[in-house]
């Protein structure tokens, strides 16, 4: 990562705004060559025009003789003389409209290679973005606000990309009328020239000034902008919760405050610029009065000819412009400026590390032999989610994980899947460190059903074959019915080309979680993981899976967490967590006799069922047969 991009959005220097954006144009380089190239032909055919105007004001109409060497005495040569350019004004008219209509044709390709080149920039600037997002840890994204991230990967691309369509050339056109100009003003007049351009420094600097006061407002902007952003999604996102607890005008008042500050901020902005706009427009107003004034001075003392007044208020209009547009090009290189900080703190985020002591993967085929030897981790709080956890998995074992919530049971499969490093202890696969090893070769190995299942919106083909892209239907089939949802599946309107709606909303919780389980049953790889995956299942649904689990027994070394002890009973191993420690093992059978967490829970949820059955058989009691 270069240096530009680690710089924060509150700490930017413009040099080193101006270096990314200088980084982010290889490639493009070319293009905008092309589009200063063009630009320069453009402004050139535009300065002619003035000359022309300027020669047929003077000459053809007056009929005096221009100096042959002067550049009006070039233009009116051109023209075909003072006494033919006399008797066919038209002549100096076409040539303004020629000179005008080419200049045009130039100014559209300038358009076109700046509109391509930026396009081109702004894509490959998300791709990298959603590259990078892509290879953060889960802990970055665990803390990072979704909304804001979204604000960042659209919002402000977007401002990067206009500034590159519009203000890289407008600097570049700038460049060129200074160079340009100055020289066609003095080789005219060197006491108008003073008199065009006393008052441009003032714009200049007024511009600096106020490019340096306005940046802070612009990232109050951006900053409210991706707090409303994020609101949004989460409103929506969650927008059946918020129907369910009648929450509507909670929301809306939530909703009300963000807002709020983005418009005050937005207004503040707007007063900024409507403050420049109105300054600037006096200040160039007093230029234009400068140059009328003196130039009808000198006129009257027949110091200067009408037709080179004529050329330099031309030539002033077409300075003017640009220097009243070096403020724009300021303001948005102020916009261009937080935007790119807050890329460039997305794009500084250190990627998931690679293994500090790399060891090549076991050889093939993995077994799927597990071991955890004295495993500790805390997240951020003080509190560890696992202590001192030792436990070996033999290849095809299915073992149960059970314990309250809270106990470190997903927190084993996170370090499992890698979403999080340990410091204490190990964690092996086939007797290999798994920190040892690359992430994306562990997670291979490795096929999830986690605890809250994601479906994308897809089909549900798609979405079952989402590890195992290459999969034929017999093979997505076999998954759905080891799952049960085969015949669900079937009873759709369009089967397996069924779309999902949006995080699976179409679908319920047990259908959710069999289409999870179906993906990951179709995925080949020697460990499963079933985190609290039959939570949401009806029990004779659930008793189904679970015989079709028992038959594919050996497949592959299986982790079932559960709180239903029902969906525990049938493991060859059942591993009690309490508060991150490893307090029971044994099977059912071994820890329903002995005293501790299991018992109890086995006593509470066996009495909760009976307690049930009772009170079903007292609302509906068995008919009395009356003997005949």
């Amino acid at each position: 990562m270069s240096a530009a991009t680690s710089v924060s959005a509150s700490n930017r220097t413009l040099a080193a705004t101006l270096s990314f954006i200088w980084e982010l144009m290889a490639g493009h380089r070319l293009l905008y060559s092309l589009a200063i190239t063009t630009l320069f032909l453009s402004t050139v055919f535009g300065f002619v025009v003035p000359l022309i105007g300027s020669a047929a004001i003077d000459y053809a109409l007056s009929g005096n003789d221009p100096d042959p060497a002067s550049l009006t005495g070039l233009i009116v040569a051109m023209l075909g003389g003072p006494e033919l350019l006399a008797r066919n004004l038209w002549i100096a008219a076409a040539a303004m409209v020629g000179f005008t209509l080419v200049g045009g044709a130039f100014s559209y390709l300038k358009g076109r290679a700046t509109a391509q080149a930026s396009d081109g920039i702004a894509r490959r600037l998300k791709d990298r973005l959603y590259r990078h997002l892509q290879l953060l840890p889960v802990r970055y994204h665990d803390r990072t606000n979704t909304g804001d991230l979204v604000q960042r990967c659209t919002s402000d691309v977007e401002t990067v990309r206009q500034f590159l369509a519009v203000q890289v050339v407008e600097l570049g056109n700038s460049a060129i009328l200074l160079l340009a100009v100055i020289p066609i003003m003095l080789s005219l007049d060197v006491r108008m020239t003073f008199a065009s351009l006393v008052l441009i420094p003032v714009l200049v600097v007024f511009g600096f000034v106020f490019f340096r006061r306005i940046r802070s407002v612009f990232k109050d902007v951006d900053e409210t902008e991706g707090e409303l952003t994020a609101v949004i999604q989460e409103n929506l996102t969650g927008i059946r919760v918020v129907r369910a607890f009648a929450r509507q005008d909670h929301e809306k008042a939530k909703f009300a405050s963000p807002n709020a500050r983005y418009r005050d901020h937005s207004l503040k902005m707007i007063r900024q610029m409507a403050w420049y706009w109105s300054l600037s427009d006096l200040v160039a107003m007093l230029q234009f009065g400068l140059v009328l004034i003196g130039g009808i001075w000198l006129i009257s003392r027949g110091e200067l000819t009408v037709g080179t007044l004529f050329a330099f208020i031309m030539y002033l209009n077409m300075l003017l412009w640009p220097v009243r547009q070096m403020g724009r090009v300021l303001t948005d290189l102020g916009k261009t400026n937080v935007a790119l900080g807050r890329i460039g703190e997305v794009l500084a985020a250190e990627p998931e590390p690679p293994p500090a002591r790399p060891a090549p993967p076991p050889p093939e085929p993995i077994a799927g032999r597990i071991r955890f030897d004295h495993l500790s981790f805390h997240h951020d709080g003080d509190i560890p989610a696992v202590r001192d956890f030792t436990l070996a998995i033999p290849a095809g074992e299915t073992l149960a994980i059970l314990g309250p919530s809270g106990a470190g049971k997903s927190t084993l499969i996170h370090l499992l899947l890698r979403f999080y490093d340990y410091s204490e202890g190990s964690i092996t696969i086939d007797d290999v460190e798994i920190n040892r090893l690359d992430r994306r070769w562990v997670r291979d190995c490795v096929s999830v059903v986690m605890q809250e299942p994601f479906l994308y919106s897809k089909t549900l083909r798609d979405n079952i074959r989402l590890g195992a892209a290459a999969a034929q239907e017999d093979a997505v089939a076999e998954a759905a019915r080891a799952a049960c949802i085969h015949d669900t599946i079937l009873e759709f309107g369009e089967g397996y080309d069924t779309l999902v709606g949006e995080r699976g909303i179409t679908l319920s919780g047990g259908q959710r979680q069999r289409i999870a389980l179906a993906r990951a049953l179709l995925k080949p790889a020697p460990i499963l993981v079933l985190d609290d995956a039959l939570s949401a299942v009806d029990p004779e649904t659930e008793s189904l899976i679970l015989e079709a689990l028992r038959r594919r027994r050996g497949r592959s070394t299986t982790i079932v967490i559960a709180h239903r002890l029902t969906t525990l009973a049938h493991a060859d191993r059942i591993a009690v967590l309490d508060q991150g420690r490893l307090v029971q093992l044994g099977t059912h059978e071994e820890l329903v006799t002995q005293p501790g967490l299991y018992r109890r829970i086995w006593e509470i949820q066996h009495r909760v069922e009976s307690d049930l059955a009772d009170e079903l058989r007292s609302a509906n009691p068995a008919p009395t047969v009356t003997p005949s």
